[in-house]
This record gives C-alpha cells, structure tokens and sequence, in this order.
C-alpha cells in the first residue's frame, strides 16, 4: 500500500502541474511532440480562433493504414459459411499468411462462418463482403487462454476480446458486412447480475467478492498486471473488438451487434479512425465506443443504437488510471447518429487520467430512451480532468434527463468518495437546437472545494425542458443568444 500512495502522489503532482499549462494543443507542435499525450499544455481557455480548425487538423494528421493490393479469401484456407462449422483455424491462417506475405486484405465473403476469437496482426486488412456474417462461438472456453485486457478501466489477463489486436501496427476491419457477437440472455448477458438479461438468482456474477471487488483490491493494491489472472471461473465479460496498445488503426463500414460489453475499445492506442460503422447492440454495457487512453481518433459517419452510451470517453479507472496516466486526447466525433443509449456523447467515468480536445460537430440524437446528449461524470475516487471540450452544430429531438449533465459526485457503486478532485474545465456548446430536453436543459453538480469553470452556451435553443437550469458549484455559467422555454438567458440563475 505504501508502494501505491507513493504512486498516488507522484501521479496526482504531475497532473496539478500539467494542468496548470495553458494554450492550444497543436499551435507550435511537430509531429514528434504529438506522439506524446504528457506534454501538451492543456487549453481550457477559449481560444479567439476557431477550435475546430484544430479539430481539422487532428483529422488530418491521423495516419490512415495502407494495404498492398493482394487478396486472402478465407475459403481458400478451409472457411465453411454454413453457419455451423467452427472457422477458426482457417481464419487465423489466412491472417498468419497474409502478414507473413507482407500484409493485404483478408477477405470473409458472403455467408455464415462461425468462429472463435480473432486476432488481427499488422498490415492486414479483415474485410466483409455484402452478405458476410461473422458469428462469434457461444462456447465461452473458446475465449481462451487469457490476453492482457482492460475491464472496466482496469487492466487484467481476461478472455480474449470477440476481436483482438495486441501491439500492431497498420490494421482495419472493412466492409459492408456483419460482426454477430451472439451474446444474449443466454450467453455472457447473465453475468452483469440483471433479471433483464438473464440472471438467476444465486447464478455468479460480475459484483461477486470475486470478481470486481477482487480486481479492485489488486488494481489499488498496484498487483502487476500478469498477476491478475481472471478468465475461466470468473463473470468479467469481454469486449467486442478492443486493439491494445496499437498504431493506425481502421474500422470502416461493418456493423456490430449483440456484444457481450463494450463494443470498440481502442487501449493505449492511437491514429484511429471510425467511418460509417453501425452498432445496433442492446445489451448491459453495451457501449458503441470507448476510447480509453487513446489519442487522435476520427469516430465520423457512424450510427449508435446501443444498450449503454453511444461514445463514452475513458482514461482508466481510480489507481490504474494514475498508475498508467495517459490522457484520452484529440477526439474529434462528427457526422454521427445517436439513436439509443445512456448518453450520446459521455466522458467518464472511468477518466482518471484525464480527458482533452474533444471535438462534436453536425451530430443528431433523437430517442426517448436516450438519457442525455452531452455528459461528464467523475467523483472524487476517479478524480482526473476534463478540459477543452467543443459541441457545435448539434441537433436534438429528444431526451430523457438532460441536454448538458455535469456530475463530480458520480457514483455506481459504494464508496466513492476519495481524496482525488476533479477538474473540469472549458466545455462549451454552439448552435444546439433541442426539441424536446428533458428534465433539465444544463444540470451541473459540482464540487465547493473545485467548481466547475468556463463553460458557455452560444445560440443554444432548447424549445421544451422542464427545469431549464439546475446549477451547484460551478463558477457562472456564460450564455449568448440562448433561449429556453421561450426565455432568453443572459447568465446563470445562481
């Protein structure tokens, strides 16, 4: 334990002075200093220009993987798209040949092939024909041995993801097919301990003493990470697709769906891009992306009909995120439909580590069952930061609870409170048009000892909310141009 305050306080120091460094991100940056997510001054002022011509130039600096021209078709390697026979070997020789030849594209074409777990290695382009399906095995031993993964924002040795990349390099999933995680009431759901998804009493599951308490315990504890052995045995579902610790990577026009927990969690890995892709998965935590600990990610064209947030940004979770303290940074998310889910956009609250430049532009969301289109949510456990946050040309039809929700009391569990303030800081929303808002048209609860600061809403028109504005610690809230309820603001109701 001494070991890990140690840690703590080291970890904690850096980002008091990191935090303390103002300005923005790319001005006076080579592509060298981008390679970093340590050293970049944090800019949580408002800058004079505008801040999305620095989200194009994240967009345009994040390297897009390139293939060489040479095709590997499953079937040549003794694929059966029949729906019933087991594909795995055939698919993991296809990859290994591909990537021995220098890399390519592996294609999956029209069809039904069941599989076990896959794991992608550099160069190598996994491509779905029109009509392909991927099915993934509901025999959970398939799923083994374990991988070093991430739960819940603590790294462990887990089940394989459904699709798996570790340290590589120039990789993409392509195509106009389908990803079918096959996970249900009957497979993978029951483990999150809901009667809704299949759940019996007195069955395991994820909130046992030996489960998450126990990676809690081994996460604060600072166990090393192959020490924290979890697999067979234990109810901790895995992702969809999740590349660990990679470079350039793409993930275009697929779809996802019945995913046994998150669905595209990018760890410690950076240039990614996200175009077109459809996630239609309702299942317990089923969020359709979660970059965590990552830096310049493209999420554009996609839509989101999930069972959880449609996009929740994460930085690790309490010790393991300032044990590992890297940022999620440079995000820019456009062109995307929200039609279902917890939030539409979210940061936290596993975001220890802290979250910065993220850019939402020309976005829709529109479900009754879509609690609240823009969220930040941390406690004084997760601590971390939030700074430099841009939603503009945003449209809304409905939601549940809130427009803006802003929490640092933020709290699942028990014991949430803890000696880590969060920061948040410059969040600011342009051109917002809200049909229907909820509950509450801004609802911020933050902290006495740190509130709040710097947010704005500029030509925001939310035409229905039942309380336009709920606000506790947070430095006044700056309006131009809103109008909600019918009612012009001018600045907060404190």
């Amino acid at each position: 334990m001494q070991r890990s305050l140690s840690n703590m306080r080291k970890s904690y120091q850096t980002l008091v002075i990191s935090s303390l460094f103002l300005g923005s991100l790319l001005s006076g940056c080579n592509s060298e200093k981008r390679e970093s997510g340590q050293e970049q001054p944090a800019a949580s002022e408002q800058p004079t220009t505008d801040p999305f011509a620095e989200a194009d130039e994240i967009i345009g600096n994040i390297r897009i993987p390139q293939f060489a021209d040479t095709t590997f078709n499953i079937m040549d390697y003794g694929a059966v798209g029949d729906g019933e026979k087991d594909n795995s070997e055939a698919i993991a020789k296809a990859i290994k040949s591909c990537a021995e030849a220098g890399g390519g594209k592996v294609l999956v074409p029209r069809g039904k092939f069941l599989t076990g777990p896959i794991h992608l290695k550099s160069n190598v382009n996994l491509h779905l024909e029109e009509g392909a399906v991927v099915l993934f095995t509901e025999d959970q031993k398939a799923y083994l041995p374990v991988v070093h993964t991430s739960y819940e924002g603590m790294e462990l040795m887990n089940y394989s993801p459904l699709i798996y990349a570790y340290q590589q390099k120039n990789i993409a999933i392509t195509g106009s097919g389908t990803f079918d995680g096959q996970a249900g009431n009957n497979n993978w759901w029951p483990w999150c301990g809901k009667d809704v998804y299949g759940y019996k009493e007195g069955a395991p599951r994820q909130q046992d003493e030996h489960n998450l308490p126990r990676l809690w315990k081994m996460s604060e504890e600072d166990v090393p990470v192959a020490e924290r052995v979890f697999g067979e045995g234990y109810q901790l579902r895995p992702s969809f697709f999740q590349p660990f610790e990679c470079e350039s990577i793409l993930v275009k026009g697929v779809t996802f769906t019945h995913a046994p927990f998150w669905v595209l969690h990018p760890v410690k890995s950076k240039d990614i891009t996200i175009d077109g892709v459809t996630v239609v998965s309702h299942g317990p935590n089923n969020d359709g992306c979660d970059p965590e600990y990552s830096r310049n990610v493209h999420i554009t064209n996609c839509t989101f009909d999930t069972g959880d947030d449609c996009i929740a940004i994460k930085s690790g979770r309490n010790w393991d995120g300032r044990r590992v303290n890297i940022p999620s940074e440079n995000i820019v998310i456009e062109n995307c439909k929200m039609k279902d889910g917890h939030g539409g956009v979210v940061m936290g609250s596993e975001m220890s580590a802290g979250i910065r430049n993220v850019y939402v532009r020309n976005c829709t969301m529109d479900s009754p069952n879509l609690d609240r289109a823009f969220r930040i949510k941390t406690n004084t456990l997760r601590g971390g930061f939030v700074e430099n946050v841009w939603f503009r040309n945003v449209k809304i039809g409905q939601v549940k609870e809130a427009v803006l929700k802003i929490n640092t009391h933020y709290g699942t569990y028990a014991n949430q409170e803890g000696e880590f303030m969060p920061t948040i800081k410059g969040v600011h929303l342009k051109d917002i048009e809200v049909e229907n808002g909820g509950e509450y048209g801004v609802l911020i609860h933050g902290r006495e000892a740190n509130p709040v600061k710097d947010v704005t809403l500029t030509n925001v028109h939310i035409k229905k909310v039942e309380e336009p504005v709920s606000i506790k610690n947070s430095d006044p809230v700056q309006f131009e141009n809103t109008i909600i309820n019918g009612a012009k603001y001018e600045n907060d109701d404190e």
